[in-house]
């Protein structure tokens, strides 16, 4: 398997480079790797991927611990649900994009305001799907547990908590890739440093390396964090069946 990813990895370079040959107007990847190799001198690279992993880290962890929370509540109690759930789809209709600049009058054009998007972000994308884990958890598991005397709380935490995690996992890789694109766009209205802002600089001047390589940074980040919560997930479930 890791060698198809090397093979694939390697094989997309190769039709970018054909492409930068063929006249399209993309650098070529020796010009984005010069371009990267002159902020890492400066030290402007080290400091954009700081600020917006920070940034992402920050609103993803928090905005997935919330939804983690609103999903098991809805998914247990119907009264959450009934409180919650109108709210909840009524705001996955807007992007949170959509509010930002709102959010900006209300935060100003500080660390809060970006972090709050992000969170929105993370936190829409991933509540449904820690809901439905809930509400999918075989009923035939619940009933057993209740004939052998365990009562609720104990079913919550040995029955319904596993059986939703894969749901929930799935949910934390939908919302990471919905708080990087979130980022990028806050980025590009308000601030001072990160990879957004550093792409919508250089779109100023048409400098088409330094955009390549936010996006090459913004691709790889992105791809090891999905990777590392790949990995958790498998250890996590251990116990499910896969193909």
């Amino acid at each position: 398997m890791l060698a198809l990813n090397i093979v694939s990895i390697l094989l997309g370079i190769g039709v970018w480079w054909l492409l930068a040959l063929a006249g399209f107007q993309f650098p070529t990847p020796l010009e984005v790797v010069s371009a990267a190799g002159k902020m890492l001198a400066d030290g402007t690279l080290q400091t954009d991927v700081l600020a917006s992993l920070g940034r992402v880290l920050a609103g993803f962890v928090i905005g997935s611990a919330a939804a983690i929370l609103v999903g098991f509540l809805m998914g247990w109690y119907a009264t959450a649900r009934a409180l919650f759930e109108p709210w909840v789809q009524f705001f996955r209709t807007i992007p949170p994009l959509a509010i930002l600049p709102l959010v900006l009058v209300l935060m100003g054009i500080g660390e809060t305001p970006k972090i709050f998007v992000i969170v929105l972000a993370a936190f829409l994308a991933c509540v449904i799907s820690t809901f439905q884990g809930v509400v999918s958890v075989d009923r035939t598991l619940i009933n057993a547990a209740q004939v052998l005397g365990a009562r609720d709380g104990s079913i919550f935490l040995r029955v319904v908590v596993p059986a939703s995690t894969p749901f929930i996992l799935v949910g934390m890789r939908v919302g990471l890739g919905s708080a990087w694109a979130t980022l990028v766009a806050a980025e590009l209205l308000a601030a001072q440093e990160g990879l957004g802002h550093r792409m919508q600089t250089a779109q100023l001047y048409y400098d088409l390396p330094t955009i390549f390589v936010g996006i090459v940074c913004i691709g790889v980040l992105g791809l090891i964090m999905d990777r590392l919560l790949l990995m958790a997930g498998n250890k996590l479930t251990g116990w499910q069946e896969r193909r």
